[in-house]
């Protein structure tokens, strides 16, 4: 069941939002793209068969234009409940907020309401966690694409919100205990961008996301062939990781191309769902049975 994360309007609202829609994606394979989302909301999957305790909140990819809501979405938590896991899946807003192209290069997009959104679900989860039976120590965040780029942004921005605060949940901390951005986009400033914009000590990582040694222990995916996202945005994401000294693991591969999430199973990169469920384990976040 969908839930609100807003208890009223949400910060920076669109004062005439477009009607929300869910429909097919002309030529791809997963069909379930929702546009024009206005109004956030979660869904809680609890575990089945076994719960480690932890939690992990679910950014679909879609260029900040629309949400992979199933490729990207409901059949990650399934996977995750499936390994012990509570999963929220979260609708953040995407009201054409998207990159445009111009001169026939892809900008960046604005992203400060999908941030919000996810500060705001992070705090919610931890504040209900005993509701939801779940570690408030344990509760990490995985993304795709831009939602991989949301990963980052929301490991880097925790120790304020970016609204007013609402209620209890905002006075909670809204860091993840843990972050693993899948082919995640959006990182790293081309080099024949305005280079005002790109930080050259970190390989052209975006100014916005400020690593310091407090960033999440992260985990990192991404092919080698990925034309839509290439490979530097991982590395780029990488080096700064590491020049903070924050724990982290990248897995990079020949082949795997983008978007692929779980639907690659024949390719080497489809077993990356045992490498994350390992890397949890070994960083202390997924635990056996409570």
């Amino acid at each position: 069941m969908q839930e609100p994360i807003w208890p009223g309007a949400a910060p920076d609202a669109l004062s005439h939002p477009r009607q929300e829609t869910l429909g097919p994606v002309p030529g791809e394979t997963w069909w379930a793209k929702v546009a024009h989302v206005s109004r956030p909301t979660m869904t809680v999957y609890k575990p089945r068969g076994h719960d480690s305790g932890a939690a992990v909140i679910v950014f679909p990819g879609g260029g900040y234009q629309v949400l992979a809501m199933d490729l990207e979405g409901t059949e990650i938590c399934s996977w995750l409940t499936s390994a012990g896991t509570t999963c929220v899946l979260l609708k953040y807003r995407v009201p054409n907020s998207g990159p445009t192209l111009v001169d026939g290069h892809r900008y960046y997009p604005r992203v400060q309401t999908a941030l919000q959104d996810a500060q705001r679900t992070i705090g919610l989860v931890r504040e209900r966690a005993a509701r939801y039976h779940v570690d408030p120590h344990r509760i990490g965040v995985i993304g795709f694409s831009a939602g991989g780029h949301l990963v980052a942004a929301v490991s880097t921005h925790f120790t304020r919100r970016t609204y007013r605060p609402v209620d209890a949940a905002d006075r909670i901390s809204c860091r993840p205990d843990f972050a693993i951005a899948v082919y995640p986009g959006h990182l790293w400033v081309h080099e024949d961008e305005d280079r005002t914009t790109r930080n050259e000590t970190d390989l052209g990582l975006r100014p916005d996301i400020h690593v310091t040694h407090d960033t999440p222990p992260t985990f990192l995916l991404q092919a080698e062939d990925d034309h839509v996202d290439g490979v530097e945005q991982s590395l780029a994401y990488y080096v700064a990781l590491q020049k903070a000294g924050v724990p982290t693991e990248m897995h990079l591969y020949a082949q795997g191309g983008h978007a692929f999430g779980l639907r690659k199973p024949t390719l080497p990169i489809g077993h990356w769902p045992q490498l994350v469920e390992q890397w949890l384990h070994g960083i202390g976040m997924m635990a056996a049975d409570r």
